[in-house]
């Protein structure tokens, strides 16, 4: 009897391929669409009937799923996660800005909802294995290792660092061993109806709306000055949380008769005087540190604890990567970075990697110069 793989399918083309080519692999397959925000409810919530022109389009998502999987010939269930995704992404997502960091909510979606919750209901199914559209791959050597997608554009390792050895066990990921154009070309060749459909951006609750607008209705903004690390004042800012570590674009700064016209970038925040901390140049000295702090580390290994391993880290989505040391010091992880880096923003993930072997990683904590901890 073949395995029974349940897949999530967003409605998008990578997980109809995925869903695809493991119908044609010979599994039981069957389709699981997440319904994780409630766009009506919370917009009611907030008292803005406006909003709802902005939402998602997470029922022609769910459309689009059903086309796909009538299509290939399996059936495709929908399941409410909407109570576990405010609980254990949104809820850690508006408390990210509280605190004026810069959260990442799609790594905890994947921690908690796609493979855990998702997980949880597909067992009930009777699945055998899960299956994702994104590009990861598993190898499975004694021990269950992550690898970058085989297409490092589009590698997703860096959302799925926080899941656990046995979470990834279970786990398929059929489509990260090919580029993005192959995965096109496959849609395309099979008729499905997701083939020509673009790649969705931003978050789902977000979608393609103003993120400042849409932040604005959950979090209170407290506007404040802008200054130059010598106290200057050079404008006002509509609230720390809008802005990140290194972000030029926003800050609404003009010709100043002090400075000249180089660009101005946000270089730090100070929560307690509701300072936003800006300087000019995109190589400011102090968008660059040497070290940082991590908490909530994860390693998919946990017979590994890297301390004094020379390794390499990500420390947003797509950068390249950079050399790092680590070292464990009174029970909290640090990363020694070979040379400065720019713009390392606590709340992000710092991930670590083996060359193609993705090790797990955490949340950047405190950031620092030297000895200096740095106004992030």
């Amino acid at each position: 009897m073949s395995k029974h793989v349940v897949i999530g399918m967003s409605g998008g083309v990578d997980s109809s391929v995925a869903a695809y080519l493991l119908k044609q692999q010979g599994y039981k397959v069957t389709g699981l669409f997440m319904l994780n925000w409630d766009s009506a409810a919370n917009n009611d919530l907030l008292g803005n009937p406006d909003l709802l022109n902005d939402v998602c389009p997470q029922e022609k998502d769910y459309q689009d799923a059903l086309k796909v999987a009538k299509h290939i010939g399996i059936p495709l269930e929908r399941v409410d996660f909407i109570e576990e995704y405010w609980d254990d992404v949104f809820t850690y997502f508006l408390a990210e800005y509280k605190k004026g960091r810069t959260p990442n909510p799609d790594i905890m979606c994947n921690k908690y909802i796609k493979f855990s919750s998702f997980a949880e209901h597909a067992e009930n199914l009777g699945a055998d294995l899960i299956a994702m559209g994104h590009y990861a791959r598993i190898r499975k050597n004694g021990k269950v290792e992550m690898l970058r997608g085989v297409d490092t554009n589009k590698d997703q390792t860096y959302f799925l660092s926080q899941l656990k050895a046995s979470q990834l066990e279970k786990a398929l990921f059929p489509i990260g061993d090919l580029p993005k154009d192959e995965v096109r070309r496959i849609a395309r060749q099979a008729n499905l109806p997701t083939a020509e459909k673009k790649d969705s951006t931003g978050i789902c609750f977000i979608g393609e709306r103003d993120f400042d607008k849409f932040l604005r209705n959950y979090l209170p903004a407290q506007s404040g000055d802008i200054r130059t690390i010598d106290g200057v004042k050079i404008g006002e800012h509509v609230g720390l949380m809008h802005y990140t570590i290194g972000q030029r674009k926003g800050l609404g700064i003009g010709g100043h008769k002090d400075f000249d016209n180089a660009p101005w970038f946000v270089i730090g925040k100070d929560l307690k005087t509701n300072t936003l901390y800006a300087g000019q140049g995109y190589h400011h000295e102090m968008l660059y540190s040497t070290h940082c702090t991590l908490e909530d580390v994860n390693l998919i290994d946990p017979d590994r604890t890297l301390d004094g391993e020379k390794l390499t880290a990500k420390f947003r989505y797509r950068q390249g990567d950079k050399g790092v040391k680590v070292s464990i010091e009174d029970g909290q992880y640090v990363l020694y970075f070979d040379e400065p880096i720019r713009a390392v923003t606590p709340g992000q993930a710092a991930v670590f990697y083996d060359g193609e072997v993705c090790l797990g990683g955490g949340i950047i904590k405190t950031v620092y110069k030297n000895d200096k901890i740095m106004p992030y």
